[in-house]
């Protein structure tokens, strides 16, 4: 029988066709793992796909590490029991090596590197960093050359619904401090503080105020400099502390002063933090009483003043003490290690 070359060159076109259609669906990329997956109960469970992984740990902040269980397709996996509502800060431990959810967008940067992931359990509109339908305020980012850090550095600005630049009305401001490890935008990313002063401002919980949020290492290079900087004894980190204070007395204040309608005055003027920014909103407003009325400080790391606590407060007496409208410290009832 006489081969019919038509017959032969569409057979090898169908052939030549489905393998490369076999190809195609063998070199695709396995399917995207979600992660971290929020039921309406609570429960979170998180996954990571690591099939090469020996040991994956899930490290929540609070608990304990978590070991996580691999199926057959290499995704490791654990499901929490249900959570009460709120923004939980979590990571991986693959054989010994810190990550960030490489599945998660929602994370908050490490001024080291990196990212730090975050989950969302979401809860009713009583809780004031869910978003509801408020009035909402602005956030501005600045960036200026610091001359006490030898660089640039950043800042960030909430103003309150109804602002404007040509309102005759003065607010009063509060400077708001981060923790060891982050940066200008934590309190953004990762505490929603501009969703709670919509809220509180929203519901007369709080007066309409300017909110300022700057970074809080006083260094160059601090990728490079925070290890000797401020993960050593209380006596190497003093310095850093002085120079943080000397860049928002003498840096931001007269920067937000000339660029915002902000009140003068110590009784306009607020500031907290929390962790290295409690032990910072707390040396500063103590120090300088004729400029800070209001102090908070959250979890605060004391620990950095060592046993030189004193030192750190020459000028504090009851008389000075008095002249404060709030000094507010909240703290756990034992020592966490907690920078």
């Amino acid at each position: 029988m006489k081969e019919n070359p038509i017959f032969t060159h569409i057979l090898h076109l169908f052939i030549v066709m489905a393998l490369g259609a076999f190809l195609s669906v063998a070199a695709q990329p396995p399917q995207p793992v979600r992660s971290p997956e929020v039921s309406k109960d609570g429960r979170v469970t998180f996954r990571l796909r690591a099939p090469n992984a020996k040991q994956v740990t899930l490290a929540r902040a609070g608990t304990r590490p978590v070991p996580m269980q691999k199926d057959e397709q290499g995704v490791w996996s654990v499901t929490t029991d249900p959570l009460p509502p709120d923004i939980y800060p979590y990571s991986f431990n693959v054989d010994g090596l810190t990550l960030a959810d490489p599945s998660n967008p929602l994370v908050k940067p490490i001024v080291m590197g990196g990212h730090q992931s975050l989950v969302h359990v979401p809860g009713g509109p009583d809780l004031m960093w869910e978003v509801q339908d408020v009035p909402r305020g602005t956030l501005h980012q600045h960036v200026y050359r610091s001359a006490i850090a030898g660089e640039d550095r950043e800042y960030y600005v909430y103003t309150p619904a109804g602002y404007t630049p040509t309102t005759r009305r003065e607010y009063p401001v509060l400077y708001l401090l981060h923790g060891l490890t982050d940066d200008a935008s934590a309190w953004i990313k990762g505490g929603r503080a501009n969703v709670i002063f919509d809220n509180l401002i929203a519901q007369g919980k709080a007066k309409p105020m300017i909110v300022v949020m700057p970074l809080g290492y006083p260094f160059a290079n601090i990728t490079q400099n925070i290890y000797q900087k401020l993960f050593r004894e209380p006596a190497a980190q003093r310095p850093s502390v002085e120079g943080f204070s000397r860049t928002v007395r003498d840096e931001l204040i007269p920067q937000i002063e000339k660029s915002y309608r902000a009140a003068k005055g110590r009784d306009a003027r607020a500031i907290a933090g929390l962790s290295m920014g409690g032990m910072h909103s707390l040396y500063i407003g103590l120090n300088y009483p004729d400029q800070f009325g209001w102090i908070g400080s959250f979890s605060g790391a004391f620990n950095w003043y060592g046993d030189d606590f004193a030192s750190y407060f020459p000028s504090l007496d009851a008389k000075t003490a008095s002249k404060f409208r709030l000094i507010w410290i909240a703290c756990s009832t034992a020592p966490t290690g907690s920078n």
